[in-house]
C-alpha cells in the first residue's frame, strides 16, 4: 500500500476529530478557539546585521535580519528613505518548500508584512534622508521561514517589528563627489509605531485565532488584521476561497484589537 493511500484515511479521521472538537469549543492541540500558541521572541541574534530577531509561534519559527545601506530614493518619494521586505521559504522548513526564486506565496507574505509596517508608518522614513532627492538610507528586511506549522504572517510580522526596533542606523559622511563612508557610529532606527497583526481562520462557522497548519488546511477563509499602537486598523488581508459574514468581520476586528494590545504590552513596549 502506498504512503498516499495510507495517509488519506488517517487525514479523514484527523479531520473528523478536529471538527468534533471544534463543535465543543476545543482544538486539536488543546487550545480554546481564541487562544494563541506560545510566543517566544529573541532579539539581536545575527551579529553582522543592523538588527535581527527570531520568533517561535508554537512550532512555527521565523528569523528576520535587517540590513541598512545608502541608496537612491524611489522617484515618487524623493524625500523619504526606502523600506523593502523580502521573504524566503527555506526548504528545510516544510516538505513542499523548494529552493529557487521567490514564489507567489513568499511574495504574498512579504507584501503583507511590508503593508503592515508601511501603512502604520512604523518607521519614520523622512528621517532616513541623506541628500534630498538623491541619497537615502535603504532598510532591507529579510524574512526566513525556518519551520512552518501555520500562521507565517503573524510570526513574520512580530519578528520583523522586533528586528526593526532593535536595529542600529549606521552614521555616514557624504563627500562632495557623493561617496558614502561609514563613521563607525550608530544611532537608533526611528521606529515610531508598533503594528501588530492577528490572524483568524474560519472553519465551519467557528473563528480560530492563530491557526496551526492543520487548521489552515481545513479553513474556508483566513483574515489578518494589523493594528497600530492607537488601535487603528492599518492593513487587512483576506485569503481562502470562503467568505466572512459582516458580523464575523466585526468579531475578527474585536478579537484582533484585544490580542494585538496583549502582544504589544508583552513584547514591544519599553
Amino acid at each position: 500500500m502506498s504512503i498516499t493511500s495510507q495517509a488519506e484515511p488517517l487525514a479523514k479521521i484527523r479531520s473528523k476529530q478536529m471538527m468534533e472538537l471544534l463543535a465543543s469549543g476545543k482544538r486539536i492541540d488543546g487550545r480554546d478557539l481564541l487562544a494563541q500558541r506560545e510566543i517566544t521572541l529573541e532579539r539581536g541574534i545575527i551579529e553582522k546585521a543592523e538588527g535581527s530577531a527570531s520568533v517561535t509561534l508554537g512550532n512555527t519559527r521565523v528569523l528576520v535580519g535587517v540590513k541598512i545601506e545608502a541608496g537612491e530614493p524611489y522617484p515618487d518619494t524623493p524625500n523619504q528613505g526606502v523600506l523593502t521586505v523580502n521573504a524566503e521559504f527555506v526548504p528545510l522548513a516544510h516538505e513542499f518548500f523548494e529552493p529557487g526564486p521567490p514564489n507567489e506565496n513568499s511574495i504574498e507574505l512579504a507584501r503583507i508584512v511590508d503593508r503592515g509596517i508601511r501603512e502604520s508608518k512604523a518607521v519614520d522614513l523622512e528621517k532616513l534622508v541623506l541628500t534630498p532627492g538623491r541619497l537615502v538610507y535603504v532598510v532591507f528586511v529579510d524574512i526566513y521561514i525556518l519551520n512552518h506549522d501555520g500562521n507565517l504572517v503573524d510570526a513574520s510580522e512580530y519578528a520583523a517589528l522586533a528586528a526593526l526596533q532593535q536595529a542600529k542606523l549606521p552614521k555616514v559622511e557624504v563627500g562632495e563627489d557623493g561617496e558614502v563612508k561609514r563613521t563607525g557610529e550608530f544611532e537608533k532606527l526611528p521606529v515610531v509605531d508598533t503594528p501588530i497583526s492577528v490572524t483568524v481562520a474560519e472553519i465551519d462557522g467557528k473563528l480560530l485565532v492563530d491557526p496551526n497548519l492543520e487548521e489552515e488546511n481545513m479553513a474556508q477563509a483566513k483574515v489578518t488584521m494589523t493594528l497600530t499602537k492607537d488601535n487603528k486598523l492599518c492593513a487587512v488581508q483576506k485569503s481562502g476561497a470562503g467568505t466572512f459574514a459582516f458580523n464575523q468581520i466585526l468579531e475578527c476586528f474585536k478579537i484582533a484589537r484585544e490580542k494585538s494590545s496583549e502582544i504589544r504590552r508583552k513584547f514591544f513596549e519599553e
